[in-house]
């Protein structure tokens, strides 16, 4: 893309590069970009075999259209046959940007949504390096062509752009294990001579009377019922990942290559329980409601999280197909990925990927884990803000959580944060609607009181719930704890008593005093207050949070870069008379489910007084 051919010489794996201008729908969208090759930088896991530096020094990006606000994709078009499966590979260098994280865009192939939000910076970490992408998609029958586009976001205040650097596709064979398009039609057509029908169907006959025994014997022992398979508009990522690429496959690809990823397993219950050690008390690393957390190990070396329900009880039925449906159709780096599941023997079981780092939660307050630093607290807001984006915006259809939460945040070996258990969400109103009327049903302490006094759900109410999150961030303490006084027992009316006074530094985590760049928590506690609003059509999109909570991790690692010289003139010096910590409660177990409306002048004890089964989920 923008650049000149290249031959074998320029390629050591001996490729050949064509320009780009053949296959461009419009090329008054892109405009040409080019930098040094020398200048590209090849990061852990990426090398001049995968793309030669000259790819990556040249690209296409969004022409200037002269307008306020740009919103078109640049688009390319390739002939190819009927189906068959692809390979497509897509090169990426920011070679346009002069600071980190601020080109993002949208990728697209064949018009399904392959990238969302993408930033090549935060997977490089510096400009000028080489990254990629991989995907597989089958091209229907009755459709000849690959569509790929790249165009802006809906959500940023950031300089419209769109870059690509190059392109790869490859074809794969087909059931027939050819390259050839009819060749299974040749074979079906095909006749043998007359004598030799014969022979085959005497032969046949012989050989079917021998084996019929045991065929059924097999089938008997070995035959297992397999589900319908759903076929989304939505990318899953490959099991195995090169380098530094994001590997993904189409759900709508052929079903042996969705089968041989994984994808949609159905897990017996024989399987599960070797993978627990039939569920060694041992291996528990988690208790809710919904049942026991078991950490396990498939068959192929797979470590998981497996979430069994109450044996015996069809308590959950709903949570547990609902987390089927909604986690089947999502797939993000900061989302929980549904590896199978298994409904046997009156079973109910939820297998997910492991999160080493477990809850966000036992990072805050209650275990003698390391305390957080400001920045990486930072990272996993931001990690889960950019998981809840993708629920509101980046699917087909809108999804509202409904139970967002330090719990249901995870955390993997590296900190990096994944929005799990979504067994209470629900779909967002359409076009023509405002609002969703449902039941309440989420956690006390996380609910939105709109919700809790309309029964109107929007995804707003996870915007608030957030907000809550944010709060139990910066504090380390729980949503609720009875065991404060009367006014400090709800977090966020406590901190944002003090966040309208300017004051928010006087509740903060001990563990971060002196630590913060002062800048850094203003905007935190801005962002914090704007989420908490009393009303929906006062507080920001996710989008809007997860830019705010960008900059203020911005502003806190310049302050990091400026205190070795500044001394950290603009960090929050020691606070005097610190409001003392009293032991915290889990009062996340505390769940809401009720099934009226409650008036707009329900009082604290009101909705204590509602709070009859202390399990959480």
């Amino acid at each position: 893309m923008g650049g000149p051919v290249l031959t074998p010489k320029n390629d050591s794996m001996w490729r050949t590069w064509e320009t780009d201008q053949a296959y461009l729908i419009s090329a008054a969208s892109a405009n040409n970009v080019s930098v040094n090759p020398n200048l590209i930088k090849y990061i852990d896991g990426v090398s001049a075999e995968i793309a030669p530096n000259s790819v990556y020094g040249t690209a296409q990006e969004m022409a200037e259209a002269n307008v306020t606000d740009q919103r078109f994709n640049i688009s390319w078009r390739f002939d190819v046959d009927e189906g068959f499966t692809y390979f497509i590979r897509l090169h990426f260098c920011d070679i346009v940007s002069t600071v980190l994280n601020n080109l993002i865009f949208n990728v697209y192939i064949n018009k399904q949504s392959a990238l969302t939000s993408f930033d090549i910076s935060s997977k490089t970490m510096v400009l000028s390096a080489a990254y990629y992408a991989d995907f597989v998609t089958n091209v229907s029958m009755g459709s000849n062509r690959i569509l790929v586009q790249v165009g802006p976001p809906d959500f940023r205040n950031l300089p419209t752009n769109a870059i690509l650097n190059g392109l790869e596709i490859m074809k794969m064979s087909n059931p027939c294990g050819s390259l050839v398009g009819n060749l299974c039609e040749i074979r079906k057509k095909s006749k043998f001579p007359r004598r030799k029908l014969v022979a085959l169907a005497i032969s046949s006959a012989v050989v079917f009377a021998v084996l019929v025994f045991v065929v059924a014997a097999l089938l008997l022992r070995l035959h297992r019922p397999k589900k319908p398979k759903r076929c989304p508009s939505t990318w899953f990522s490959l099991p195995t990942n090169v380098g530094n690429s994001d590997s993904k496959v189409s759900i709508c690809s052929l079903a042996s290559t969705a089968q041989s990823h994984g994808l949609g397993r159905v897990l017996s219950f024989a399987e599960i329980r070797e993978a627990t050690k039939n569920f060694d008390e041992s291996l528990v690393i988690g208790v809710g409601g919904f049942g026991k957390v078991y950490k396990g190990v498939l068959e192929n070396g797979v470590m998981v999280a497996v979430k069994r329900g109450n044996p015996g009880s069809r308590q959950g039925l709903t949570e547990f197909r609902t987390e089927i449906l909604m986690l089947s159709r999502l797939r993000h780096r900061h989302l929980v990925s549904l590896i199978g599941y298994c409904e046997e023997q009156n079973e109910m079981i939820l297998v997910y990927e492991f999160m080493a780092g477990g809850p966000l939660r036992k990072h805050l307050y209650g275990s003698n884990l390391p305390s957080l630093s400001w920045k990486q607290r930072l990272e996993i807001c931001i990690g889960a803000a950019k998981g809840l984006h993708y629920l509101h915006t980046g699917a087909s259809d809108t999804i509202i959580h409904r139970d967002v939460k330090t719990t249901n945040i995870l955390l993997d070996e590296n900190f990096t944060a994944k929005v799990a258990d979504f067994g209470l969400s629900k779909l967002g109103p359409t076009l023509d609607q405002t609002h969703v009327s449902t039941a309440v049903k989420g956690s006390f302490g996380y609910l939105d009181p709109e919700y809790f006094r309309r029964q109107q759900l929007t995804e707003k109410s996870d915007v608030y719930s957030f907000g809550v999150v944010l709060m139990e961030i910066l504090c380390a303490r729980p949503a609720i704890n009875p065991a404060l006084p009367r006014e400090q027992v709800n977090i966020a009316e406590w901190g944002m008593y003090w966040q309208k006074r300017g004051q928010l530094q006087r509740i903060i985590d001990s563990n971060l005093v002196g630590l913060i760049n002062i800048d850094s928590l203003r905007k935190f506690g801005e962002t914090a207050e704007k989420c908490l609003a009393e009303h929906g059509v006062e507080r920001p999109t996710m989008g809007d949070v997860l830019w705010n909570l960008e900059y203020a991790l911005q502003l806190q690692e310049a302050s990091i870069q400026n205190d070795s010289s500044d001394n950290s003139a603009k960090h929050i010096p020691e606070i005097p008379g610190w409001i003392p910590q009293v032991e915290s409660v889990d009062t996340d177990r505390y769940d809401i489910v009720s099934d009226q409306v409650a008036s707009d002048a329900t009082t604290t004890s009101d909705v204590f007084s509602q709070i009859m089964d202390p399990r959480g989920r």
